[in-house]
C-alpha cells in the first residue's frame, strides 16, 4: 500500500494534537552488558564480565515511551512497589516529554523488574522479579477514579496487558465499558487465553502465539490467521484484529472487510524486545491522528521494522518513520545504492549480528556472464556482499575517455537488481582502498586473474583477521572483448 506524501505529512502533523490514556503493567528493564570468555571452575556456567548497564521503562511503560517519542501527549496509570525500582521508574516516567504519569504504589508487591544479561550483544539470561496477584479493592478504586478523570480529556485508550495484575479482569471490563460509552476507541495488547475480558474493544493486537492460544486454532497460513481473527471478532464484538507475525509482517482483519497483509519492513532484526509496544503505540497514535485502519497498520509496521534493528526496549521517533517513508518512494533496488556513510552504518548493524561481510569491486560496465559468476561465487563466501563500483571519472582515468559505456547510475541500478548483491557503493578514487579501510570487510573477493599480493586492500583485510579469496573467471568474458565485437559489427 502506498501513502501519498500529503497523507502521511498530515498524519505526522496531527501527532502533537493527539492525546491518549494508557493503562497497564509497568516494569523496569535493566540491561547488563558484558562479555563471556570462559566457563566457571565452580559450575558448568559461563562467567559474565559486566562492562556497563542501562535501565529503561518497560512493559506498558515502553508503550508510553514510544508515544512520547512520537510526540503524543499521554496520561499513564501503572502499579509500582515501595522499593528502589519503583522510585527509579517514577523518575524515568517523569522525565518523558508530554507524559503525565500516575504510578500507584502497592506496598505488598515488588516493582516488576526484569534483568537481561547480554554478552557480545546477544542475550544469554533473563532474571525476573515480579508478583502477579490481583489488585486490592483500595487500589482498584484509585485506578477507576484516575481513569474516569482522564477519559473526557483524551481521544482514545490503550490497555497494555502483561498479565502482572494491573488489569484485573473485572476492573478491565468495567473500564472498557466506560470507554465504549464515552465513544472512545480502545486498543488492547492482550494477554492470556480469556479474551472475553476485552469484549467490545476497538482493536486487539495479539502476536501469532497469542492468537493461537486464545482461539485454539491453527495460524500457519494467511487463511488460517484470518479465520482465527474473525472468530475473535464475532465472539467478542471486536472491531479489528491486528496480528503481529514477526518476520512475516502483520495482518489486519476486520469483519466484512478485505484482509490486509503487510510484509515486514525490517531491514535487519537485531533485538525484538518491545517491538509489540512500538506497534500498538504507533498504530494508536496514527489512527487517532486521522489515518485509516490500513494506513495506521502500515505506519506501525514501518515503526516496528525500525525498532527491531535497535538494541533493547527501544523507541522510534516520528522523524525516523518519515525518513523511511520518503525512502520507500524509491524502489527497493535503489535502496541498495548507498553512499559510504550509509554503508558504514549498515555494516555496523550487520557486524553486531555476527554476519560475515564480503567485498568485491570493479567497473561492471556491460554486465556479462563472467561478472555474474564472480558475484555468485563471492556471495557464497559471505552473508552480506558489498560491491564497490568505480565512478564514471574513475573509469575514464583508468580506461580512457571512451569508457564507461554505461553511466555509474545505470551500472549501480543493474548491480543492485541482482539478488546476490546486498549493497552498492560508488567510489571516485582509482582504487577502493578507502572503502575497504572504512567498511573493514571480513572477506575480500577478486577474480583469479589477480594474485593475492596484487589485490588492492589484501594486506589490510588480512591485518584485521580477514581473508582474501580468488575466484576463477569464465574464459573469454570481458567488457573490453564485447566492445571490440560491437565495433567489428559496425
Amino acid at each position: 500500500m502506498m501513502i501519498s506524501s500529503a497523507d502521511f505529512d498530515s498524519y505526522f502533523d496531527q501527532l502533537a494534537q493527539t492525546r491518549l490514556l494508557c493503562l497497564g503493567d509497568i516494569m523496569l528493564d535493566c540491561f547488563m552488558y558484558g562479555r563471556v570468555e570462559r566457563i566457571s571452575p565452580e559450575a558448568p556456567v559461563p562467567v559474565f564480565h559486566m562492562t556497563h548497564k542501562t535501565t529503561s521503562v518497560g512493559g506498558a511503560g515502553n508503550v508510553v515511551r514510544n508515544l512520547s517519542a512520537l510526540g503524543v501527549e499521554t496520561s499513564f496509570c501503572g502499579l509500582i512497589g515501595k522499593d528502589n525500582e519503583g522510585e527509579e521508574l517514577t523518575k524515568l516516567i517523569d522525565e518523558l516529554p508530554r507524559t503525565k504519569g500516575n504510578l500507584i504504589q502497592d506496598p505488598y508487591r515488588p516493582t516488576t523488574h526484569k534483568i537481561r544479561y547480554l554478552a557480545h550483544n546477544q542475550q544469554i539470561l533473563r532474571a525476573d522479579n515480579e508478583a502477579t496477584f490481583p489488585l486490592s479493592s483500595d487500589i482498584q478504586v484509585q485506578v477507576r477514579r484516575y481513569f474516569q478523570d482522564q477519559l473526557p480529556l483524551v481521544g482514545g485508550v490503550i490497555f497494555s496487558d502483561y498479565g502482572k495484575g494491573m488489569l484485573h479482569p473485572a476492573l478491565l471490563k468495567e473500564l472498557l465499558s466506560l470507554a465504549k460509552q464515552a465513544g472512545k476507541p480502545v486498543i488492547v495488547d492482550p494477554k492470556g487465553s480469556d479474551y472475553s475480558i476485552y469484549q467490545g474493544a476497538t482493536v486487539l493486537t495479539p502476536n501469532l502465539k497469542e492468537l493461537a492460544q486464545a482461539t485454539r486454532m491453527p495460524v500457519s497460513t494467511d487463511e488460517q490467521i484470518v479465520e482465527a481473527a474473525l472468530s475473535l471478532i464475532h465472539k467478542y464484538d471486536i472491531g479489528a484484529v491486528l496480528v503481529t507475525r514477526s518476520e512475516q509482517g502483520m495482518s489486519l482483519i476486520r469483519a466484512d472487510q478485505e484482509s490486509f497483509h503487510i510484509p515486514t519492513h525490517a531491514i535487519e532484526v537485531f533485538d525484538v524486545s518491545g517491538a509489540g509496544d512500538t506497534v500498538i503505540a504507533a498504530f494508536s497514535a496514527f489512527l487517532l491522528g486521522g489515518a485509516s485502519f490500513e494506513e495506521a497498520a502500515y505506519l506501525a509496521n514501518v515503526a516496528a521494522g525500525l525498532v527491531v534493528a535497535k538494541v533493547g526496549t527501544a523507541t522510534v521517533g516520528s522523524d525516523e518513520i518519515q525518513h523511511i517513508l520518503k525512502k520507500k518512494n524509491i524502489s527497493s533496488i535503489k535502496s541498495k545504492d548507498v553512499n559510504l556513510s550509509e554503508a558504514n552504518d549498515m555494516v555496523i548493524q550487520w557486524k553486531r549480528q555476527g554476519l560475515k561481510i564480503g567485498f568485491t569491486n570493479g567497473c561492471f560496465d556491460l554486465l556479462h556472464p563472467g561478472h555474474i559468476a564472480l558475484l555468485r561465487e563471492a556471495k557464497s563466501k559471505c552473508d552480506k556482499l558489498i560491491v564497490g563500483l568505480n565512478s564514471n571519472k574513475s573509469i575514464q582515468r583508468l580506461k580512457g575517455s571512451q569508457r564507461p559505456i554505461q553511466s555509474e547510475e545505470a551500472r549501480a541500478t543493474v548491480l543492485a537488481s541482482l539478488e546476490m548483491v546486498d549493497m552498492v557503493v560508488i567510489f571516485e578514487e582509482d582504487t577502493p582502498i578507502n572503502l575497504i579501510h572504512t567498511l573493514r570487510p571480513d572477506v575480500l573477493i577478486k577474480g583469479a586473474d589477480y594474485t593475492v599480493d596484487k589485490v588492492v586492500g589484501a594486506r589490510e583485510v588480512q591485518s584485521w583477521g580477514g581473508e582474501v579469496l580468488l575466484v576463477e573467471l569464465i574464459p573469454e568474458q570481458s567488457t573490453t572483448r564485447t566492445v571490440h565485437k560491437i565495433k567489428e559489427v559496425q
